[in-house]
């Protein structure tokens, strides 16, 4: 066993000596490592703009385009208004009923896209959807909405537009 143990001594031996570096070795090591680290930083700080780049351009793009539906819904409404206006020999029903069939037609785009008209007649007054003209004496709760002059709308229930109402004031 003794000899066993002296055959290992020089092979571990060997193997440390194999395992130094001379300093010029190592120091050529680890500048081969710091340029590929380099290269590293350099490919994730452009694939970090080039994403960044990509985001903007496709907020843009959003951005530029997000009606594009909505105006594609519009331009039936605007084609059933050119049409009237061609009629040669309309009378003031024919008008009528057209308006209204192109009214419908707006209501339709409008719900699709979520714009919900704001008519609050009889509803408390809330400053958050509705702007007040003016307060009247009425019949009726003060501070409810007596009639509304211009309807308003939201969008997603957020205002576009507040309805102009009148409000009930308590009578003196």
């Amino acid at each position: 066993m003794q000899q066993e143990d002296q055959n290992q001594a020089p092979e571990s031996e060997n193997q440390a000596v194999e395992t130094e570096q001379t300093p010029e070795a190592r120091i050529a090591e680890l500048e081969a490592q710091l340029i590929e680290q380099q290269a590293a930083v350099l490919y994730a700080k452009a694939e970090g703009e080039n994403i960044r780049r990509r985001a903007t351009d496709d907020i843009d793009k959003a951005r530029k385009y997000a009606l594009e539906k909505f105006s594609g819904e519009l331009l039936a409404v605007k084609d059933s208004l050119d049409a009237a206006l061609a009629v040669a020999n309309a009378t003031v029903e024919s008008y009528k009923d057209g308006v209204e069939l192109t009214s419908k037609q707006l209501l339709n785009v409008f719900e699709k896209f979520n714009i919900a008209e704001v008519n609050p007649i009889g509803e408390k007054f809330d400053p958050n959807k509705h702007q007040a003209i003016s307060a009247i004496e009425a019949e009726g709760e003060p501070n409810t909405v007596h009639s509304v002059l211009q309807k308003g709308y939201t969008l997603n229930e957020r205002v576009l537009r507040p309805a102009l109402v009148m409000v009930i004031k308590a009578k003196e």
